[in-house]
């Protein structure tokens, strides 16, 4: 948890992800993805981990860009971990307000972030990093 608790001063929002039905802010760690926010574009504010999609995806990026990373300089890590054995790390939950927000894998030995690789390359793919 420590690990992550300094890191998340450095964590930053991406260029949003537009999908037909929701719009998601990947969240970046020197220049990889950690993982994605979804962006509630009505309220303005993050959606919790596991809540279903919905709506228009008339967003402006920009705006949910900045939002997100208002949101980034609120949130807090919960003193809470779960190991994942198909992934063999920790997981380790980030939180905004009352929302968990964000899921930060950490090695098994405790050392290092593990960067969402298939994000990451989605991202650069696309060019949004």
């Amino acid at each position: 948890m420590e690990l992550v608790r300094e890191a998340l001063l450095f964590f930053r929002a991406g260029e949003p992800i537009i999908h037909p039905d929701h719009v998601d802010v990947p969240v970046f760690y020197l220049n990889f993805a950690i993982d994605r926010v979804h962006y509630d574009e009505k309220a303005k504010v993050p959606r919790p981990k596991g809540v279903p999609s919905h709506g228009s995806t008339a967003v402006n990026p920009r705006e949910a860009r900045e939002v997100i990373e208002r949101v980034l300089k609120e949130a807090r890590v919960l003193d809470a971990v779960e190991f994942r054995e198909p992934e063999d790390c920790w997981v380790v939950p980030v939180a905004w307000k009352s929302f968990i927000i964000l899921h930060v894998r950490v090695s098994r030995e405790g050392e290092e972030l593990i960067p969402g690789y298939d994000l990451t390359e989605g991202v650069r793919r696309y060019g949004m990093l």
